[in-house]
């Protein structure tokens, strides 16, 4: 299945990194954001999450981030442990959703990261001490996010041009603080 826009979101359970069974009825009657990452050690994604943690109060309250990365929970949980998310990150090792949802893969889009964003992968190691200590998930995943109406109802899809791209948080700002029909 490969989902589209207007289509309606009706299922989704996964482990979160909490140890609980997140499952869509925690996200009912608010708009969302499904946001597919990589690898849970990714420098990108990890620093992808940090960003969004530090802009929450920007967010709309009836407005959430539903993270989901292609590795076990184990290994998610030793990532992101420090972070002290206020939205659900979850884990989808045996990358189901990714497969649902027509998450893409790329090696060019691997390599074009790694050449085009060498400073925000350097500052995400360095500065912020985001190594790829293991890589436990696919390298090849791009960045997916969908943005789900109060309804269930997706109403914008974008996926990365590389494994560091994401949907610009202005873009996630605006249709977080839509007012709700």
């Amino acid at each position: 299945m490969s989902y589209q826009i207007g289509d309606n979101i009706s299922e989704l359970s996964l482990p979160c990194i909490d140890g609980s069974q997140f499952t869509l009825d925690q996200a009912q009657g608010k708009r969302y954001m499904l946001s597919f990452m990589r690898f849970s050690a990714c420098p990108f994604c990890q620093l992808r999450i940090h960003q969004l943690i530090s802009h929450w109060q920007e967010l709309d309250k009836n407005f959430t981030v539903i993270a989901v990365f292609d590795s076990p929970l184990e290994d998610l949980q030793k990532h992101t442990n420090n972070e002290l998310a206020p939205f659900p990150i979850l884990a989808d090792e045996h990358y189901f959703y990714y497969q649902e949802f027509a998450v893409k893969q790329s090696i060019s889009g691997m390599f074009k990261a790694m050449i085009f964003r060498m400073p925000t992968l350097l500052y995400a190691m360095i500065g912020k001490r985001y190594f790829p200590s293991s890589i436990k998930g696919k390298v090849t995943t791009l960045p997916a996010d969908f943005l789900v109406d109060e309804n269930g109802i997706i109403e914008s899809i974008y996926h990365a041009k590389d494994s560091g791209d994401h949907i610009p948080f202005d873009r996630v700002k605006a249709f977080a603080s839509r007012p709700i029909n």
